[in-house]
C-alpha cells in the first residue's frame, strides 16, 4: 500500500469512526425513548431498559455502517478536492481507479465489519432479546403488582391492588374475570400471596368473597371463602417452547432452507432464503456506498465553488441503489426461486462505480488533450 492509500485510508477510517459514533447515538436515542417508555410503563427497572437497549445496539450498528462508509467517503474526497490534493497525485499519473483503492479497501473493512455483525452478533442479539421478552412477559409481578391502579393484563380481566406490605403481601384485592361468555366472577379478598407453581403463577387468595353473576338469567351467586386459589398461568398464557424467528437462525440454516425446515420453524421458504441471502450480499452495500460516494465527486473535476452537485447526485444514485434492494427484497418475498436477485443492488452499485470512474478519467484525459493542444 503506498503512502497516499495509507493517508487517505487513515482520513475514511477517522471519519467514518466518527460520523459511525453520531448516527448510532441518533438512531440509538430515538429507539430508547419509545423502549423507555414501554418498559417503565410496565414496571420495569431501569436496568431491564439498559440491558434492553443494549441488545437492539447491534442491529442498529449494522443499520447505520453503511451510511457512515457513504457519508465519509464524499466529506473526505470533497476535502482533498478542496485542498487540491487529488490535483497533485493525478497530475502524477494516478489514475481514478488507482485513487480508488483506498476507498476499496475501506469499503471491505466496512463491509467485514457488517458481515460479522450480520451473520454473529445480530442474530445472538435478537435470539436473547427474545428470551428476555419471555421471562418478563412471564414476570407476573411486573404486570401486576401496581399500587392504586386498575389493570386490564388481558381481555375479560380487571385486577386492582389497594396496597402492597413490606412483607410482599398485597391487600384489598380485586378481580374481575369475564372472559366467559354468560357469565362474569367477582373475587374481593383481604389479602393475597403470589406462589410459583409448577402449572404457572397463583394468585392465593384469604378471606374473602367470589360473586359470579350469569347475565342471561340474571342470577348471582355467592361464594364465601377462607382461601381460594386463581391460576394466573391460563391468564398470562403457558410458557411454551418458542420457535425461534427467521433473524435468529444461523446463516447455513437459512441457505440450506427446504419446505419442511421452513414448516417446522413456523415460516416459508422464502423467507428462510431471503433472510439468508441478504446477510451476505447487504454487507456489500458498504462498499458500494463508499465507491459511489468517491467515484461520484471524482466525476465532478476540481471546482473553486464546490462539488454540491455532484453529491447531490451521489446521494440520488445511492437512493437508487437502496429503491434496487427494496425491489429485490419484495420479489424474492413473493417467490423462493427469485434469490439471485438479492445480489442485483450490489452488482449494479459496483457497475455504477465503475462507469463513474471510468468517465472520471475520460474527462482527464479529453482536459489534458485540449491543454496540450492550446500550448502547442
Amino acid at each position: 500500500m503506498s503512502k497516499f492509500d495509507r493517508y487517505m485510508l487513515s482520513q475514511l477510517m477517522m471519519l467514518f469512526g466518527f460520523f459511525a459514533l453520531v448516527l448510532v447515538s441518533v438512531y440509538w436515542i430515538n429507539r430508547a425513548v419509545s423502549l423507555f417508555d414501554q418498559l417503565i410503563s410496565d414496571g420495569q427497572s431501569a436496568w431491564v431498559f439498559l440491558e434492553f437497549t443494549a441488545l437492539t445496539l447491534p442491529n442498529v450498528i449494522r443499520l447505520v455502517l453503511p451510511v457512515a462508509a457513504f457519508v465519509a467517503s464524499v466529506y473526505v474526497t470533497n476535502r482533498l478536492a478542496s485542498e487540491s490534493e487529488l490535483v497533485v497525485m493525478m497530475a502524477t499519473g494516478f489514475s481514478p481507479f488507482q485513487l480508488a483503492r483506498p476507498v476499496v479497501y475501506f469499503g471491505l473493512a466496512v463491509t467485514l465489519m457488517v458481515a460479522v455483525l450480520a451473520h454473529v452478533l445480530v442474530p445472538a442479539s435478537r435470539t436473547k432479546l427474545a428470551e428476555r421478552r419471555g421471562e418478563i412477559a412471564e414476570n407476573v409481578a411486573s404486570r401486576f403488582l401496581t399500587e392504586g391502579t386498575f389493570l386490564h393484563p388481558a381481555s375479560g380481566i380487571t385486577f386492582y391492588i389497594r396496597e402492597i406490605s413490606p412483607r410482599g403481601e398485597l391487600e384489598d384485592i380485586f378481580l374481575t374475570d369475564a372472559r366467559t361468555p354468560g357469565r362474569r366472577t367477582t373475587y374481593t379478598a383481604d389479602r393475597a400471596l403470589l406462589v410459583k407453581s409448577e402449572t404457572g403463577p397463583k394468585l392465593v387468595m384469604f378471606e374473602g368473597m367470589a360473586q359470579t353473576l350469569a347475565t342471561a338469567t340474571a342470577s348471582l351467586s355467592v361464594t364465601r371463602f377462607a382461601d381460594f386459589s386463581y391460576d394466573l398461568g391460563a391468564l398470562i398464557g403457558a410458557a411454551a417452547d418458542r420457535l425461534p424467528s427467521v433473524e435468529e437462525l444461523p446463516t447455513p440454516v437459512l441457505l440450506a432452507a427446504s419446505a419442511d425446515s421452513a414448516a417446522a420453524y413456523g415460516t416459508t421458504e422464502a423467507a428462510m432464503l431471503l433472510e439468508g441471502h441478504e446477510r451476505i450480499a447487504r454487507p456489500f452495500l458498504a462498499l458500494v456506498s463508499a465507491l459511489i460516494g468517491f467515484a461520484t465527486l471524482l466525476t465532478g473535476g476540481f471546482s473553486r465553488f464546490g462539488l454540491w452537485r455532484q453529491i447531490a447526485l451521489s446521494v440520488v444514485l445511492l437512493v437508487f441503489v437502496q429503491f434496487l434492494a427494496n425491489g429485490a427484497t419484495s420479489l424474492v418475498a413473493r417467490s423462493s426461486s427469485a434469490w439471485p436477485a438479492i445480489y442485483l443492488p450490489v452488482a449494479a452499485g459496483l457497475g455504477i462505480a465503475a462507469v463513474l470512474l471510468a468517465l472520471a478519467g475520460r474527462a482527464r484525459r479529453v482536459h489534458h488533450g485540449l491543454v496540450a493542444a492550446v500550448a502547442s
